[in-house]
C-alpha cells in the first residue's frame, strides 16, 4: 500500500514538472523543472531496486546534462537594458 502511493506521488511529481518544461516561457524554470523530472524518474528507478541505473540518471542526466543547458540558457540571454540602449543611440 505504501508503495503505491509513494508511485503515486512521484508520478505526479513527474508528470507536473514535465508540464512545467513544456508550458515555462523562461528558460532557466524550464532547465530546472527538467532537473526536478530528472530526480523524480531516479526515484522512480531507485523503487524498481535499480539503484545503479538511478545513480547513473543522477550523475549523467542531471549532473551533466542539466549543467550544460544551465551554461547555455547563462550564455544565451540578452541583456533587454543593454540592447534598448544601443538602438535608442
Amino acid at each position: 500500500m505504501m508503495e503505491t502511493i509513494a508511485f503515486a506521488l512521484f508520478a505526479f511529481v513527474t508528470l507536473a514538472s514535465a508540464l512545467g518544461v513544456v508550458l515555462f516561457r523562461d528558460p532557466w524554470h524550464s532547465a530546472l523543472m527538467l532537473g526536478v523530472a530528472l530526480l523524480s524518474i531516479a526515484v522512480h528507478y531507485v523503487m524498481l531496486a535499480a539503484e545503479f541505473v538511478a545513480m547513473m540518471q543522477i550523475l549523467v542526466y542531471v549532473g551533466g546534462v542539466l549543467i550544460l543547458i544551465t551554461f547555455a540558457v547563462m550564455l544565451t540571454q540578452r541583456d533587454e537594458q543593454a540592447s534598448t540602449e544601443v538602438v535608442q543611440t
